[in-house]
């Protein structure tokens, strides 16, 4: 036998054995490591995904006179706290 054909026997065992061992211990591909991946793994597939555009939300007039009113009637009630509380 050649040293060529030593080392590709030896290859062949060491596949086997890594096929093994990764059925064994329930991982799906050999090489493969759980948790979270590293973060130039994560670039990569972020780079290629397109992100979906989000529509932009608009408030009405009525809305926003809401909002404002709210406001208002809040920082009312902390300020008559504040108040009493000083007293």
């Amino acid at each position: 036998m050649a040293i060529s054909d030593i080392v590709a026997s030896i290859d062949g065992e060491i596949a086997q054995l890594q096929a093994a061992r990764a059925l064994l211990t329930g991982a799906s591909a050999p090489g493969k490591k759980a948790g979270r991946p590293k973060k130039a793994a994560a670039a990569v597939v972020s780079a290629t995904a397109k992100p979906a555009k989000k529509k932009k939300r608009n408030l009405s007039p009525e809305g926003r006179k809401r909002i404002a009113e709210a406001v208002k009637r809040r920082w009312a009630a902390q300020k008559k706290a504040a108040a009493a509380a000083a007293k």
